[in-house]
């Protein structure tokens, strides 16, 4: 640039300049220079982290007995160090990364005993003594984990506990004076921040990838208990265990996930916040497990019909739709239809949010929950439970309604009362409810109600028998939403019910 514009200043020395015009372009183009050299400045150096972070970084490989045929990462999720097939380079991939144990069959045909499945992951190191953090998924229903350390040493390592709901594993090695990460604070992030990760993405060590931060707090479907940090930080199969950094070198997250419809990198890239993973990471160093808050409550999101229906401004909180039994919540006079709009002083504004706020909680704590209900605020406290160590699931039942049914025609639905079978799978949630036998297009079908649905409260009213069922309907007002809590393959789910006005 410099060579440039000393040539160009030759030329207006000799030239002389016509009208003044093209002076005055050049002297335009000199002001802007300062301004592109600013912004050149302004864009990060990643340098010197990667120069004072790498070493903390290692690889993580793991070996386990598998099956011949293709492999398959748990819960679906696209193997380390295996692409899917069909992307580019797939052949090539898939011959490097393959794994047949030494000392086959004779005539070349190994039998299913001598495949060795191999995983590829990240991690990074968090003490000198050989505490090593990475996602549990990487070294899941392993036999043997190894861990390659940025000297090239390979040393075996030892599961010290995982925890399948944050998706967070500890290993240790043997070796001292090793080199650690700074630890971040996940919790001053915002969105629009530069980040940077180191990681081994199909199995090349000490990859570089940079971004910023695209959003925090995400909640994933299968992932109630993680306000995940979303970037778009390029991430692939091996990168997951890997570190997070911010600009100040610290480590801010675990990569983790990837939303790919290829198995590779599409823009969308998820880390658990480090300020959570540390916290796992004590607790399962103290005692090899992971304890949780728990309220006992089922929730789903505020839809603006809903919003409309409770009497509420925004569509915003979390919508009670069970209380499990003997729970927190039930114990502190929580109820179905209650509208869940703080925790403990913090906004709820989506029902994803109130699962990483209850988990976090510590248990025995009386915490403030501030609701909604029948259209006014409501504060309880809730002494907080510990979360059991699975899920309370509420079986499906495949037995037939009986035949008699009451027929409701200002809902265009047909309901009956539940079998014994049904209600017995119904685990004492309520004495009442009706099944939906038969179905057409009509107000109740425009709400999302479905044959087979067990119909639980209407307008805020527990549904005790089909008859009281057709009173309710007939009872309900004209051209305004109202709430109607079903039961779907075990599932409460809150609907929007509106009866239109008649057409002039």
């Amino acid at each position: 640039m410099r060579d440039i514009m000393a040539h160009s200043m030759s030329v207006f020395a000799t030239k002389p300049v016509m009208g003044g015009r093209l002076g005055l372009l050049f002297s335009m183009l000199l002001l802007m220079l300062p301004v592109a050299s600013s912004q050149a400045r302004d864009l990060p150096d990643f340098t010197r982290i990667v120069e004072t972070a790498s070493p903390a970084v290692v690889n993580i490989s793991t070996t386990q007995k598998v099956q011949p045929g293709r492999p398959k990462g748990p819960h679906g999720k696209i193997p380390h160090g295996v692409p899917p097939e069909g992307v580019p380079f797939d052949d090539f991939f898939r011959r490097f990364f393959d794994d047949k144990k030494d000392g086959g069959d004779p005539d070349g045909q190994d039998t299913p005993d001598d495949f060795n499945g191999k995983s590829l992951g990240s991690g990074f190191i968090i003490s000198p003594d050989g505490y090593v953090l990475t996602n549990n998924h990487v070294i899941k229903d392993a036999d043997e984990i190894i861990v390659r350390l940025s000297d090239k040493r390979e040393l075996v390592a030892k599961l010290v506990g995982t925890d399948k709901r944050s998706d967070v594993a500890v290993l240790k090695v043997e070796a001292d004076n090793l080199p650690v990460v700074k630890i971040g604070k996940s919790r001053e992030l915002k969105a629009g921040e530069w980040v940077l990760a180191i990681g081994s993405p199909f199995d090349f060590d000490h990859t570089v990838t940079a971004g910023i931060v695209s959003a925090v707090g995400r909640s994933l479907p299968s992932e109630n208990y993680v306000p995940f940090i979303q970037t778009d930080v390029a991430i692939n199969p091996g990168n997951s265990g890997g570190p997070l950094f911010n600009l100040d070198g610290e480590v801010v997250g675990v990569n983790s996930q990837i939303y790919s419809r290829t198995g590779g990198y599409m823009g969308l890239s998820f880390a658990i916040p480090i300020d959570l993973a540390v916290n796992v990471v004590d607790q399962l160093k103290a005692s090899g497990r992971v304890t949780r808050g728990w309220l006992g409550v089922l929730v789903q999101d505020v839809t603006r019909e809903l919003a409309e229906s409770f009497g509420m401004k925004t569509p915003s909180g979390a919508l009670a739709a069970r209380i499990l039994p003997d729970s927190p919540a039930q114990k502190a006079g929580l109820q179905v239809g209650d509208v869940i709009v703080e925790f403990d002083g913090k906004e709820v504004d989506s029902s994803s949010a109130l699962p990483p706020l209850v988990g976090s909680s510590k248990i025995g704590q009386k915490v403030p929950v501030k609701i909604i209900r029948d259209r006014k605020p409501l504060v309880l406290n809730v002494a907080i439970g510990e979360l059991p160590a699975e899920d309370d699931e509420v079986k499906t039942s495949s037995a037939t309604a009986p035949e008699g049914s009451v027929l409701d025609k200002r809902l265009a639905i047909a309901v009956a009362d539940l079998t014994p079978e049904q209600r017995k799978d119904m685990e004492g949630e309520t004495k009442g409810g009706v099944v939906v036998q038969r179905i057409k297009d009509g107000p109740a079908q425009k709400a999302g109600v479905r044959s087979g649905d067990v119909i639980l409260m209407l307008n805020g009213v527990k549904v005790e028998s089909p008859a009281h069922f057709k009173k309710l309907s007939a009872e309900l007002p004209v051209g305004k939403a109202v709430p109607l809590l079903v039961q779907r393959r075990g599932d409460p789910i809150w609907l929007a019910l509106k009866i239109p006005e008649a057409k002039k």
